[in-house]
């Protein structure tokens, strides 16, 4: 099986559920793409990046805000603390650098999303981030899959 070769319908079918699900019960299709631009940044994810930035587009959101995702932290206050505390969250979730989430981060994220939106969040991050790593590691091209 060559690395472009299409994905099993069935793997595919449950990774789409998922995140339709998640982004669903999130309800905020903004947030959504900025979750998902920011997981596809840090996982280097070319194809998820193409997508997630013309749907986040879509969505309304506009050029400098997507231009400086990838520096939410030093953006004043260009992002929601909503946003900026589903950001941290994306971040923690996606790099795992201490190997866990840390408390604050999951403490904030809790302050802003109540308990069902936040297991759409949390969802959320681990279906792009499947989605990164699905795509990475097959390495598909930005627009590749696109009709």
């Amino acid at each position: 099986m060559s690395r472009t070769q299409v994905l099993d319908p069935r793997v595919g079918a449950a990774m789409s559920a998922l995140s339709a699900a998640a982004k669903r019960g999130l309800g905020d299709p903004v947030l959504a793409e900025l979750v998902m631009v920011r997981a596809s940044q840090l996982n280097h994810c070319a194809f998820c990046l193409d997508m997630h930035l013309r749907l986040a587009r879509e969505q309304g959101v506009g050029e400098q805000r997507l231009g400086l995702l990838a520096a939410w932290e030093e953006a004043g206050d260009l992002y929601s603390e909503r946003e900026r505390a589903a950001l941290a969250l994306t971040e923690a979730v996606t790099v795992l650098t201490a190997g866990f989430v840390p408390d604050e981060v999951y403490e904030k994220a809790a302050r802003h999303f109540g308990e069902a939106e936040l297991a759409h969040l949390t969802g959320l991050i681990v279906a792009v981030n499947g989605w990164n790593r699905i795509m990475v590691s097959r390495r598909t091209a930005p627009g590749e899959c696109r009709p």
